[in-house]
């Protein structure tokens, strides 16, 4: 069946074999259900009447009522037999699996918790949905993931939604980490009819640094950053890298949109609205990076920060308010510091066990990888601490 489905790069195609087994596919499956809900119905003396609520290629998805785990179990592998002996050998029915519970969106999009024996779940089993595709950013995976395990194994709707509610504010707010917000596509050639955000910085990079340049065959990774209104998404894909030594400013609005059609998929099956998550009170408040880079940074020049609250002072450290409080902004801020360098060193460990030693300094540039960008926001995170230390200690008198 897999082979005729290669209509063209098969060497024998044939259209009418493989119409033909789709169609014969479609019967079985058709005459699975007729006999399935007739078979499993109070009316035949059973405890419930069966509903065949799915049926894909070659599995049908019963739902038998309300049972346990192990009278589910027994009651798939009753239906498999009993079908079993109305086809023509050798086509026979397996008893497979138990979903319980189970979220089905639509046709090849379902999730649900996964078992194959009635004492514990074996794991969340997801098809369709966009929890392992790479071109994705980790932000909708990470989102997509949690949502489904607050869902199904936490059976807790609401803090499914408190925890999306959450995450569209710190996005809005700047404070994902940017590793998450890094997608990846492979280059398959230099040249295409639509210019392609990967390709565009692809071209891009080689003009910076023929060296470093991906070439035909690697995976670019890019994050989408703001631009002028009416710019094109191609021409404002950007290399992470570049996008955190710069401080350039995040498109939220890109990265919003992108995590909002597969989550709204996600909860259409258990509320009303689920567009209502991503608009609200929690989406008011929104914060912007200052980028050091383009034809304005020239002419700005940026005032400087207390350390304590972050408002804009003359001269010093502190602002009068937080002068009051200088010991315990500087014991937090150390605090702070050394949060920062314990990530470091448990990133850069992890990294020495992805080399094979933890003797060897850390010489991995696998930009595919979403701890190369963990290392170096930390790496420059720990730099701005300093910096703030450092001004802090030139401004007291103890």
């Amino acid at each position: 069946m897999r082979f005729f489905r290669l209509q063209t790069g098969g060497q024998l195609p044939c259209l009418e074999v493989a119409t033909t087994i789709t169609c014969f596919g479609r019967d079985m499956i058709d005459f699975t259900r007729r006999e399935v809900e007739k078979m499993f119905c109070r009316d035949n003396q059973h405890a419930c009447n069966a509903t065949v609520i799915y049926g894909d290629t070659d599995s049908v998805m019963v739902d038998f009522g309300d049972f346990s785990i192990a009278e589910a179990m027994k009651l798939g592998e009753e239906a498999a037999q009993a079908l079993s002996e109305k086809f023509v050998k050798p086509i026979r029915l397996e008893f497979e699996k138990v979903y319980c519970p189970f979220l089905l969106m639509n046709k090849k999009r379902y999730a649900g918790l996964l078992y194959t024996r009635p004492e514990k779940y074996d794991k969340i089993d997801s098809k369709g949905i966009e929890t392992v595709r790479r071109d994705f950013s980790l932000l909708v995976q990470t989102m997509a993931d949690t949502v489904l395990r607050k869902m199904l194994i936490d059976k807790d709707v609401e803090a499914a939604k408190e925890y999306t509610r959450r995450k569209v504010a710190e996005l809005l707010q700047n404070k994902i980490d940017l590793s998450l917000l890094v997608q990846t596509k492979s280059l398959g050639k230099m040249d295409y009819d639509t210019r392609l955000p990967h390709v565009e910085l692809a071209k891009k990079l080689r003009k910076r640094d023929a060296g470093t340049a991906p070439s035909v065959g690697d995976r670019v990774s890019y994050v989408v950053i703001q631009g002028a209104k009416g710019q094109a998404q191609y021409e404002r894909a950007e290399d992470p890298l570049y996008v955190l030594e710069n401080n350039l400013p995040i498109d939220t609005q890109h990265y919003l949109e992108g995590i909002k059609k597969p989550l709204c998929r996600i909860f259409e099956g258990v509320m009303s609205n689920p567009e209502s998550l991503f608009s609200g009170s929690h989406t008011m408040k929104r914060t912007v990076s200052i980028s050091t880079q383009g034809a304005l940074s020239k002419f700005v020049q940026r005032g400087v920060q207390c350390v304590g609250c972050r408002s804009v002072i003359r001269e010093g450290a502190l602002c009068r308010r937080c002068q009051e409080n200088e010991a315990e902004i500087v014991v937090n801020k150390m605090a702070e510091m050394a949060e920062k360098e314990k990530e470091h060193s448990d990133l850069w460990t992890e990294c020495q066990r992805c080399q094979g030693s933890l003797h060897q300094d850390v010489i991995c540039i696998n930009r595919d990888c979403p701890i190369f960008y963990r290392r170096a926001k930390v790496k420059k995170d720990i730099g701005t601490l300093e910096e703030r230390l450092s001004s802090l200690s030139l401004s007291s008198d103890w």
